[in-house]
């Protein structure tokens, strides 16, 4: 209506909402929601140790109780012996289910006999029915709850098979409710793409808590836990393992490691990256080599290779290099993905030093950003990188300009890549 019947005024009538008479589909009354202060009872929700210090860390402290947790990873990286190493640890003092969908009683059995995992308080339990999962968890005599793996589960009211987008929205959904309903830590694996990414809709990782992800070689090297996601805590702590007889073990010094078997030669520096809040030392290699082909190979390992072709052609415009006919391989050793920026200069520099022959003067590390114009750019964690390298014995580092004038002898601030290259590279 435009204009009003009582004020002969238009354009001056408002629509308002009736919520008190306002139904929801099903016929039930739509109601105000109840709100309460906040208060927090530390001890019903006191964190559960998982045993393994390195991995409360990346949590934040523990497993949250009504936390949903999800971990990723590729296959045979160690999900499942992760997660039965935890599921003993947290047995000591709570009641723990672990539910695979993908294993028989009997092989989770073996498993838990090879890594002498067996405690009265841990209960194993092979099924692939989301509803009963749920209700087992209703039921409150459980404090901690596995579910291997969110693409093996189903719940009955949907037709499709498990693993579909609809399966696994709906089984998170019903098994996140009657976890937080009951204050039911509940750890969930998810299975991982070709391109390593979680499978199934990004919802999933919308509405868990806490999502991890375990990488590295699956077939040796280190294995990395790492936060993508964390409502509890921060997402800068990794925690990096090796594989063992006896399990997942945690790497107390993982750069010496590392470095052991390091050999000194060109084509080989020591980049001083942060897996993140920890330091990290690792070996950068490269290989040059004259192309027998039109179109020179470049190959990288733990490193991408859009970036590596990036710093290639910058080398070639900002210095006399001439990598055209050259075919160029990185390794970034032990498996360590060097994700970073701070990685440009060391991979710029063992490049260099592969094409002349040429090694670093010092026993020194390296990092730096590099931009386009060949300069070298301040990156974080400086001073944590640079303590790192010398608790491992290095006289020092090359590395970008400190805001504050350093007078720290160790410090070879360079400014550019041509620097860096004409003062600490010699035959």
């Amino acid at each position: 209506m435009g204009k009003c019947s009582s004020c002969d005024e238009w354009n001056t009538i408002t629509e308002q909402l009736d919520t008190a008479s306002i139904q929801s589909p099903n016929g039930r009354k739509l109601q105000a929601i109840s709100a309460e202060d906040i208060e927090l009872n530390t001890d019903t929700f006191a964190r559960l140790q998982s045993g393994m210090t390195e991995v409360d860390t990346v949590l934040g402290g523990g497993f949250v109780p009504g936390g949903v947790v999800l971990i990723a990873g590729q296959p045979g990286i160690g999900k499942s012996t992760l997660l039965l190493q935890i599921a003993y640890n947290v047995s000591a003092k709570h009641k723990v289910l672990y539910v695979s969908g993908e294993e028989s009683t009997t092989q989770i059995g073996l498993r838990a006999e090879r890594l002498g995992a067996r405690r009265p308080n841990l209960m194993i339990a092979s099924s692939g029915s989301a509803n009963d999962i749920a209700q087992t968890i209703l039921s409150k005599d459980y404090d901690f709850v596995i579910v291997d793996s969110i693409q093996t589960v189903n719940v009955d009211e949907v037709s499709s098979m498990a693993g579909s987008t609809s399966q696994i929205t709906n089984s998170t959904q019903v098994l996140m409710n009657a976890a937080k309903t009951t204050n039911t830590a509940l750890l969930i694996v998810g299975h991982v793409t070709k391109e390593g990414s979680i499978a199934g809709p990004k919802v999933l990782e919308h509405v868990v808590d806490v999502v991890l992800q375990l990488e590295g070689d699956r077939y040796g090297g280190f294995k990395m836990l790492r936060t993508v996601k964390n409502r509890f805590g921060s997402t800068n702590e990794s925690a990096i393992f090796e594989m063992l007889e006896q399990g997942l073990v945690p790497v107390d010094n993982p750069s010496a490691a590392l470095l052991e078997e390091r050999r000194v030669s060109d084509g080989s520096v020591v980049l001083a990256t942060v897996e993140g809040a920890r330091p990290l030392l690792v070996e950068v290699q490269a290989l040059v080599n004259t192309s027998n082909y039109g179109y020179p190979k470049r190959t990288a390992s733990g490193i991408d290779l859009n970036r590596v072709n990036l710093l290639i052609a910058m080398l070639e415009k900002r210095t006399k290099l001439n990598l055209s006919d050259k075919d160029i391989y990185i390794n970034i050793v032990g498996g360590i993905k060097a994700n970073e920026p701070a990685a440009d200069l060391a991979v710029c520099m063992a490049i260099a030093s592969a094409s002349k022959g040429m090694q670093l003067k010092e026993d020194l590390v390296v990092f730096g950003e590099l931009g386009l114009s060949g300069e070298v750019r301040r990156v974080n964690f400086m001073d944590k990188r640079l303590a790192e390298a010398k608790k491992l014995g290095f006289k020092g580092a090359i590395m970008p300009k400190q805001k504050s004038d350093s007078k720290d002898e160790s410090v070879y601030a360079v400014t550019d890549i041509k620097m860096a290259l004409n003062q600490f590279l010699s035959k």
